[in-house]
């Protein structure tokens, strides 16, 4: 699923997890890279990578609507959209809090996204003796459907070039850090001024990397109500062994609606009109919605960074968060239910970083941003004027990647994280805050330390309750992670391994450290706050040595990267005066229109069907002897007589798609829902830095399977007549 568990686990703080570790590969895992790289290289050896060049749509088909590409459409689908539809299309459209997308269907306020989109929510209306994740959700009326706490939606309603005021701020800063704080201020001097004119809620987004700037302008519905919801089992069917496949059955479905300042049903008069066959092999169809992020105008230097350093550390990451909470439920299976959102974040996202990265090593799709960069470059050199501007950006890209290489493994093994660091290094990094404020005079220390108190502070932090298995085997991990990062003969590594590995290196740590222990940690802090410092403990010597260093790092990397910004702006400067809007901008999160056909695909020597159907739904749950993830909810192991097995139920479009999508609406020229959007197969990742027109391809539910479930299954008759007839009828 493209937006799986973007809130669960709090997606932010694992982003950070992932961005924090970016570039800094252990030796080790760079050995094992290069020897991966060099095999796959020879699986290509007959190919002579000369004769490989950039593709058309290599940038994508994520189209902004400030800049659609109407000629393409008209010569490509024989279908020019008029300013109208245009607009229509936009308005009906909407973000779904700041984590997926969605749209209006009828014209009173009623909204579909995907159920991966919706599950916090259903969680948050969950009442006491209910599991409406084992149940599902139908509201029988109006009044049945519950408000959701916090959950709100964005529909994009203004859109202005800002471009000039932002530029000329930028030119007027006479270094990086200058022009970089210039953008910033002026980027909030404008969103703030929009937003007291117009009370909308305001930002602008950088396009082009820097090539332009839009101004977007959202009104905010924070009424919004959960109407129907299928189980989680249906919405969530084969479970992460299915994730990023293809055949799917899944009815990754959910609609809310929008109440109005009154409590009343929102009336807009934009939603999308239900198509009343639906998708259609062959036929021209648009994805509206909001993909996340995608790199694809980075240089090569910035892919092979990311390829030889960023991603490979990530997936070492993932690899091991994998196996250790798989071990966990293993040994204690109690917990399954308690550590599985967590298992499949962590499974969901190796899978997606693992098919970047196997697109970054792909020696083809390389060669294909090589050939798009010698094209560019050559335009930007042949032309007096962008090349007294522009001609020196490459280069100097390349150096800066080079400069962050240099840093980059000694600052990940300094850097201390709640989802991959062992607590142990959290307890040791208190014990020396407390030591280093028992140095400061007396009047500047913490009352809570003075009279005895330190006694009672000092239990808490070595006391303090923890996952006792999960805390031992990330040290476990850690301890190996240090040792490939830093190398076996770093002082820090000695210090904590002793030059052992693996347990034994885990014992040793454990033996020599005093902050296991209450005793022995208030006898250690009885002798001064010096020898704590001064402590031949493990924990408590990696935070002394270590942190302090890890921040001078950070900031001369922030240096390193402030200076990179203003070239990769200029970078997007020259992108534009080259190509214009004949390609789409990296994807930022907003608004977008990707054009593409219904069509299957060809894959492991056999064709993958155009749509599934629901007998392929009962063949998967029969075929895996009815066993978690192809389990089946009650009502669905006897649908009644009416439910039509042959009905559509998911399907694949060309469309260009990435996280951010799920819950996009697939519409035809008609601007009538045929489908939505809830994943890419697995072809389909390496489109983060390029897309593939031959074999990417969209997932999607089928409108009329959604229809079919709703309507002769879920018995929910006024939502099956309001997407019908594109209103609540009686």
């Amino acid at each position: 699923m493209l937006n799986k568990y973007y809130r669960l686990l709090g997606r932010i703080t694992f982003v950070i997890m992932l961005v924090y570790f970016a570039g800094c590969a252990s030796s080790t895992q760079i050995e094992k890279e290069v020897k991966i790289v060099k095999s796959g290289d020879d699986i290509y050896s007959w190919i002579n990578l000369d004769t490989v060049k950039a593709g058309r749509f290599d940038t994508g088909k994520m189209w902004t609507f400030e800049f659609p590409p109407s000629d393409y459409f008209r010569e490509e689908y024989n279908f020019t959209p008029t300013e109208d539809w245009y607009n229509h299309v936009r308005m009906a459209a909407l973000r779904f809090a700041n984590y997926c997308s969605a749209s209006f269907v009828s014209e009173d306020g009623l909204v579909m996204t995907n159920h991966h989109c919706g599950r916090s929510s259903i969680t948050d209306v969950t009442r006491e003796g209910e599991d409406l994740h084992e149940t599902g959700f139908t509201a029988a009326t109006l009044e049945d459907e519950r408000p959701v706490p916090g959950l709100y939606v964005d529909q994009l309603v203004l859109i202005k070039d800002v471009t000039d005021e932002i530029q000329k701020a930028i030119d007027e800063g006479k270094t990086e850090e200058e022009k970089l704080n210039n953008r910033r201020n002026k980027i909030s001097e404008i969103q703030k001024a929009y937003k007291e004119d117009t009370g909308l809620e305001v930002s602008v987004t950088t396009l082009f990397n820097g090539g332009k700037y839009s101004l977007y302008g959202y009104k905010r519905y924070n009424d919004v109500r959960l109407v129907f919801a299928p189980e989680t089992q249906l919405g969530f069917f084969g479970g992460d062994p299915d994730n990023f496949t293809y055949p799917r059955y899944n009815l990754d479905a959910t609609f809310f609606r929008v109440y109005d300042e009154e409590g009343k049903p929102l009336k807009t008069e934009h939603y999308y009109k239900w198509s009343p066959n639906g998708a259609v092999a062959g036929e021209p169809v648009f994805i509206v919605g909001n993909p996340g992020r995608t790199n694809r105008l980075n240089t090569v230097a910035q892919l092979e960074y990311q390829r030889d350093i960023q991603y490979p550390t990530t997936m070492a990451m993932l690899n091991a968060l994998v196996q250790i909470y798989s071990e966990i439920i293993k040994e204690q299976p109690e917990r399954a239910y308690e550590l599985q959102d967590n298992l499949f974040g962590f499974a969901n996202s190796q899978k997606a970083y693992n098919g970047i990265l196997k697109g970054l090593r792909d020696p083809i799709l390389m060669q294909k941003k090589r050939d798009f960069e010698k094209n560019f470059k050559e335009a930007v050199l042949s032309n007096p004027e962008l090349n007294a501007k522009y001609g020196d950006i490459w280069g100097n890209i390349a150096a800066t990647r080079n400069e962050v290489r240099k840093h980059t493994k000694e600052n990940a093994a300094y850097g201390m994280n709640p989802l991959s660091t062992s607590a142990y290094f959290f307890t040791a990094k208190k014990i020396v805050d407390v030591a280093n404020n028992l140095k400061l005079p007396e009047a500047e220390q913490k009352a809570e330390y003075k009279n005895g108190g330190i006694d009672t502070v000092i239990a808490s932090l070595v006391e303090q309750k923890v996952d006792e298995l999960l805390r031992d085997k990330l040290l476990l991990f850690n301890l190996q992670f240090f040792s490939d990062l830093l190398g076996a003969e770093h002082p820090v590594v000695t210090k904590m391994t002793g030059g052992k590995k693996g347990e034994a290196a885990f014992d040793y740590c454990l033996s020599k450290s005093v902050i296991t222990s209450t005793e022995k940690t208030l006898a250690l802090f009885k002798k001064g706050p010096d020898a704590v410092l001064n402590s031949d403990d493990p924990f408590i010597y990696y935070v002394v040595n270590t942190q302090e260093k890890g921040k001078e790092l950070s900031k001369k990397i922030r240096e390193i990267t402030t200076k990179e910004s203003d070239y990769v702006q200029q970078l997007g400067r020259a992108v534009f005066d080259v190509y214009g809007t004949s390609i789409p901008p990296d994807a930022t999160f907003t608004l977008r229109l990707a054009d593409g056909v219904v069509k299957g695909f060809e894959y492991n020597g056999t064709t993958a069907p155009v749509m599934t159907t629901f007998y392929g739904l009962y063949d998967r749950y029969f075929s895996h002897n009815k066993e978690y993830p192809w389990n089946l909810p009650e009502r669905w192991l006897n649908p009644p007589a009416e439910f039509e097995l042959h009905t559509p139920f998911n399907f694949v479009s060309t469309n260009d798609i990435i996280g951010g999508n799920s819950g996009s609406p697939v519409i035809n020229k008609n601007a009538e829902v045929v489908g939505l959007v809830f994943d890419g197969n697995i072809e389909s990742l390496p489109g983060q830095f390029i897309f593939d027109t031959e074999f990417n391809r969209s997932v999607s539910v089928h409108s009329a399977g959604m229809m079919e479930a709703i309507q002769d299954l879920y018995k929910v008759q006024r939502i099956s007549e309001e997407l019908k007839n594109g209103k609540i009828t009686q």
